[in-house]
């Protein structure tokens, strides 16, 4: 199986099951000479631990990070940085039922189809699992970013919708995402989701979600103008998400209703000398390159298809059947989406800067 690693200079690859002995990942391209310890990445791992609430997974899995090799000494030697999380909670025998037969809206009967096996633990390989991976190597690049970049890229992300309803962008607050739940920036929104998310959960059923994602302080100059454009990297690093269908930068969509006039981000000039922008429509991407605004990215997560509502669908053999999936899973894979796709901006961000001092010093 191809297709296991992202990036270019700064790039990582992952391996592993969901109900394998653990999962891993080779971080290759990091500068040398850059402060890491477990911990700095042990810190953004915790932020998308299953178990940590009823309104996640309650698999319990401590997420602990092992650094292998890549690190002496407390500090980055430019050599590949390999990592391992050690999987201890896994309950194989909840999908014993489904070992023959395709749940609706997983991946199972497509990878069956491509490869004529799939490891139905789980998911194997296309379970949310492996996306812990993704926020360890999303840790590094952080610490990339902060070493490279004067004053640091601050990479945030909230949840701006559960199911039908949003936020109120009136009382956004950043203090907020990390004293609930969810993610959330609107303290009122996130006391009406936990109601509402508890509905769910008792029906057996799932909802699906919008996250935002916003990264300050990007410098201008990030990115290529054809292939390689910031924003279509972003899109493909936000869309290889398990249960993403949808991405949007800046306005996104909403742009296809406005009129030249509004959507257009004019511009004066500050008395240093920099552009100032009047507005970020574009969510800080111009013609593929950043402009130094802020990075604003929104992804659409489906809900889970995991569910106890039985659903039709067929198995191995030909044969129509009712499939109920039972097992440990996430109400709302929203929530926890939130701090991988932080990640992938992240690995983004970093790949680009690496690139552009390659090229432009």
């Amino acid at each position: 199986m191809s297709g296991n690693g992202f990036g270019h200079l700064f790039r990582f690859t992952t391996f592993g099951e969901s109900h394998g002995p653990a999962i891993g990942c080779v971080v290759d391209g990091v500068p040398p000479r850059i402060p890491l310890t477990a911990e700095d990445i042990q810190v953004e791992l915790d932020r998308r631990r299953p178990g940590t609430s009823r309104h996640t997974t309650q698999r319990r899995e401590p997420d602990e990070v092992e650094i292998l090799s890549g690190v002496f000494e407390g500090m980055t030697t430019g050599t590949p940085i390999g990592l391992l999380i050690r999987n201890v909670d896994q309950r194989s025998k909840d999908y014993g039922e489904i070992a023959q037969q395709f749940r609706p809206g997983h991946a199972d009967v497509t990878y069956w189809q491509k490869y004529g096996v799939r490891d139905y633990r789980g998911g194997g390989r296309s379970s949310a699992r492996e996306t812990a991976m993704r926020v360890a190597a999303g840790a590094i690049a952080r610490k990339v970013l902060d070493h490279l970049v004067p004053g640091g890229v601050k990479v945030q992300g909230a949840m701006v919708q559960m199911g039908p309803h949003g936020i109120d962008r009136e009382g956004w607050d950043w203090n907020q995402v990390s004293a609930n739940l969810f993610f959330c920036p609107d303290a009122t929104a996130a006391a009406k989701w936990e109601t509402y998310l508890d509905e769910v959960r008792k029906a057996g059923s799932s909802v699906g979600a919008v996250v935002e994602v916003v990264a300050a302080n990007v410098p201008a100059g990030l990115g290529s103008p054809v292939y390689d454009k910031l924003d279509a990297d972003l899109a493909k690093a936000l869309m290889s998400i398990n249960a993403v269908k949808g991405v949007e930068i800046g306005n996104g969509f909403d742009a296809a209703a406005l009129t030249g006039e509004d959507n257009a981000d004019e511009m004066r000039m500050n008395d240093d000398g920099s552009v100032r922008y009047l507005s970020n429509n574009a969510g800080g991407v111009l013609g593929g390159i950043s402009t130094g605004q802020p990075v604003v990215a929104r992804l659409a997560v489906k809900p889970t298809s995991s569910i106890l509502t039985p659903r039709q669908s067929v198995d191995v053999h030909g044969q129509e059947v009712d499939v109920r999936t039972k097992g440990r899973h996430d109400p709302c894979v929203g929530i926890r989406a939130v701090p991988v796709a932080e990640a992938m901006v992240a690995c983004v961000l970093a790949d680009h800067l690496l690139r552009h001092r390659a090229q432009c010093g």
